[in-house]
């Protein structure tokens, strides 16, 4: 007997023992495995469709903010280029005209050679390091024959002329190659960018297209609504200020206006369906700054050529009170434009690979709004 009760409290305290570290042990293998199973990345490391969606839209952004860098770089590149060709043909003139006045000097000092003169004025003023030099030491001017006086003033005005004009184009050839650098760099970043939002893409598969092309779906839908609510707000907006008595005020401009506006939206109308390409200012693509400025200027109206200039280019409207042909530009870099037709819509060249279309201007969610301007 009391053998079999010391055999029983030894047989409990053992059970005892391994039963709580059996469950320990057990409990924290499943919380490991749920923690694996939460940090593991999906499919072998891929990045989600999310996660792809907003890296592709973020490339094709910094690519559209490049893109007008690029432009104003090649807008300046072509000014300066036009500058310095300016300067050269000017210094080529006026190194005509220097040799003019030097051969004339040349003539007047073998004419003192041949006469036997022992120091020809003119010859030692012509190997004298500078005109004013040989005037310092010699008095040449008090010597010299009228004739002979102008030459060497023309000489002197022809040198210094010439010499500024070539200090002049050098320091615009140097400017001229910044910039082209600058045109380079911007180039090389648009083609970064690109190749790296394809080459997300081309690893999606068939099924996560068809998901992505579903998601942009809903975001269309969403952008929609919301340009439907601004249509109604415009629309009650307008009702009140044709019933107003002072409804008229103003009415000649915005006419005029209204009739500009009405020129570039159909031209920019009849673009719909050309392909965005960076650089582009038509006639068969377009990048968004240049299908404003185009269409603009079919309505008798110069805009600058990017979005950093144009949206300096007129006057800033509310949203609420925006018109169409009004110009509504994105993002905080202002690196995107459209121009707005009405009830909450607009034209504009989107991104690469797409094409020009109509789309709500809240396409990417009100936030990205930066402005809406008038441009005449």
């Amino acid at each position: 007997m009391a053998s079999h009760r010391k055999s029983r409290p030894s047989g409990t305290r053992a059970a005892g023992i391994r039963t709580p570290a059996l469950a320990t042990a057990a409990l924290t293998s499943m919380a490991l495995f749920s923690q694996t199973a939460e940090a593991a990345p999906p499919e072998d490391g891929k990045p989600s469709l999310e996660e792809v969606e907003k890296k592709v839209d973020a490339l094709y952004r910094q690519a559209e903010s490049a893109t007008e860098k690029y432009n104003a770089a090649k807008e300046r590149t072509g000014k300066q280029r036009k500058q310095v060709d300016t300067l050269l043909d000017d210094v080529a003139r006026r190194t005509d005209r220097l040799n003019t006045a030097r051969a004339e000097l040349g003539s007047f000092a073998a004419a003192q050679y041949r006469t036997g003169a022992a120091a020809p004025d003119t010859a030692t003023f012509l190997l004298a390091d500078s005109p004013q030099d040989y005037f310092d030491q010699t008095q040449l001017m008090s010597r010299l024959t009228s004739r002979q006086k102008g030459a060497v003033d023309d000489y002197v005005t022809q040198q210094s002329a010439t010499m500024e004009k070539r200090q002049e184009a050098a320091r615009s050839l140097e400017t001229l190659t910044e910039t082209q650098d600058d045109l380079k760099t911007a180039k090389t970043t648009v083609q970064t960018k690109l190749a790296s939002a394809r080459e997300l893409l081309s690893q999606l598969t068939a099924a996560e297209k068809a998901r992505l092309a579903a998601i942009e779906k809903r975001q269309e839908e969403a952008a929609a609504r919301k340009a439907a609510e601004l249509a109604k707000q415009q629309a009650a907006a307008a009702d009140q200020e044709t019933s107003s008595s002072s409804a008229s005020t103003g009415s000649a401009s915005g006419s005029a206006y209204a009739t500009k506006a009405a020129k570039a939206i159909a031209f920019a109308r009849a673009q719909i369906g050309k392909p965005y390409v960076w650089g582009a200012t038509g006639p068969g693509s377009y990048d968004c700054s240049g299908l404003s400025q185009a269409a603009w200027k079919a309505a008798g109206v110069s805009l600058p050529r990017t979005t950093y200039d144009q949206v300096n280019a007129g006057t800033a409207v509310p949203l609420a009170d925006a018109r169409p042909g009004d110009l509504v530009f994105f993002y905080d870099d202002v690196s995107h434009v459209g121009i707005y037709i009405g009830d909450g819509m607009m034209i504009h060249a989107p991104k690469p690979g797409a094409y020009v279309r109509e789309e709500s201007i809240y396409y990417g969610g009100e936030s990205i709004i930066h402005s809406v301007v008038r441009p005449a």
